[in-house]
């Protein structure tokens, strides 16, 4: 192929190229800012909403196309280790990003005695979709968390902290592709920290 050809090939290939980033998935769609006072404002009222030692809040769910993705933060202590359900939510995936304390989270798909949530589950309602609680997970794997470390859990994926050190509070951000999640913006998650 000669040079003409070969610049021509070239020049083709940026045009598509061009053409795909003129047909986002997020048709005029903003961005959703989360300033650190907010999260903080979240975090510092997580152990006085812990039901059950564990208190996890939506700070956002955003519509970004073909997807919902939500952030919140999940506040957990020691005790909630103790005789808790393996989770699996069945069309969310799951990251999480350690902020503080540490703990030993299980995961798996592998589960044990699994049975569906029912659909009025405030968590199924809320946060995470449809899914299921077991008891264990077979030939799961350990993953010892730290500050800084991340986690990806797929949906279908059991997880279950069976160690918590004193407390563990992270990031969490969840990839709802099937937009079974609530959708809550800057001003929804305003009320929720003002109690209205």
């Amino acid at each position: 192929m000669n040079g003409t050809k070969r610049a021509a090939l070239f020049l083709l290939s940026l045009g598509a190229i061009s053409a795909q980033q003129m047909n986002p998935t997020c048709k005029q769609c903003s961005a959703s800012y989360i300033g650190r006072d907010e999260i903080q404002a979240y975090l510092k009222r997580a152990p006085a909403r812990a039901a059950n030692s564990v208190a996890d809040q939506q700070i956002r769910a955003v519509d970004v196309g073909r997807s919902h993705v939500d952030v919140g933060v999940v506040y957990r202590n020691g005790v909630q280790a103790d005789g808790s359900a393996v989770a699996e939510h069945e069309q969310v995936s799951e990251v999480y990003y350690i902020i503080d304390g540490s703990g030993t989270l299980v995961t798996g798909p592998d589960i044990v005695d699994w049975k569906a949530r029912p659909a009025d589950n405030p968590a199924v309602r809320l946060l995470n979709g449809p899914g299921g609680n077991g008891s264990t997970i077979r030939n799961g794997v350990a993953h010892e968390l730290k500050p800084g470390d991340s986690i990806i859990i797929p949906a279908g994926v059991g997880h279950l902290f069976t160690k918590v050190n004193g407390h563990i509070q992270y990031l969490m951000v969840r990839i709802d592709p099937d937009k079974v999640t609530v959708l809550k913006d800057e001003n929804a998650s305003k009320a929720d920290l003002s109690g209205k």
